[in-house]
């Protein structure tokens, strides 16, 4: 088994959890208002604001890492705000990572808890009201408690979504070893060389990564129907 991975890096691995679980951290604080939001506004304004939201799903990662690529470079606005003023350059390093990753991944945190949002009964939401909650207070006690599986797609999915990015990432962050090369920016170089051997192990341990992932929120969200179903 040793000989098996003899020269494998986990440092790419590594990396890309670290982005992941940043990543995931940050959008589940930032999208959580904006799930909610979502579920209960009647603006005519919502479904612009679900497809400005669900546009990396269909958008091609190049096209997305370009412009956040440009929105993040010297040459923008942006950019050049916060190399001048902070000396933080927002490109090729893992700053920029953890902004383009953001981006990319925010359909699949929001999707999940809008729809677990939507799926409340309206009842239960007013009778928070009635009580006196407010609609922070009514979505911390009483709407999050009862979209537990919805959390779960959401925080899994999005974690996972993340370990496996490329374009954005290859676009945004290059492949700088330690602080931009993820996994699959690593398995792309191993096939660019033909080390196939490395790039089987990589592409397998992403496959069963992600084999699990799936498999442990369909367990999760099959044993918690069960337990509802219970309850009736």
């Amino acid at each position: 088994m040793s000989e098996l991975f003899a020269g494998i890096e986990l440092e790419p691995f590594l990396l890309s959890f670290k982005l992941a679980g940043v990543t995931t951290l940050i959008l589940f604080v930032t999208a959580l208002p904006l799930a909610w939001y979502l579920s209960q506004t009647r603006s005519k304004l919502k479904p612009f604001l679900e497809a400005v939201t669900a546009l990396p799903i269909v958008l091609p990662p190049s096209v997305l890492g370009f412009y956040i690529l440009w929105a993040l470079s010297y040459n923008s606005p942006v950019g050049a705000f916060f190399e001048e003023t902070f000396g933080i350059k927002l490109v090729f390093n893992f700053t920029g990572l953890v902004i383009a990753s953001c981006f990319y991944s925010l359909p699949f945190m929001v999707q999940p808890m809008q729809s677990g949002f939507e799926s409340l009964n309206q009842n239960m939401l007013d009778a928070s009201y009635v009580c006196g909650r407010s609609r922070w207070m009514t979505l911390l006690k009483v709407a999050l408690p009862n979209i537990k599986p919805a959390l779960m797609t959401a925080i899994i999915v999005t974690f996972a979504h993340t370990v496996g990015e490329f374009g954005v990432v290859l676009m945004v962050g290059g492949s700088i070893p330690g602080e931009t090369k993820v996994a699959s920016v690593a398995i792309y170089e191993m096939v660019e060389i033909m080390d196939y051997r490395s790039a089987h192990i990589y592409s397998g341990m992403m496959l069963i990564l992600s084999f699990l992932v799936l498999l442990g929120v369909y367990i999760f969200n099959r044993k918690h129907n069960k337990k509802l179903g219970g309850f009736q």
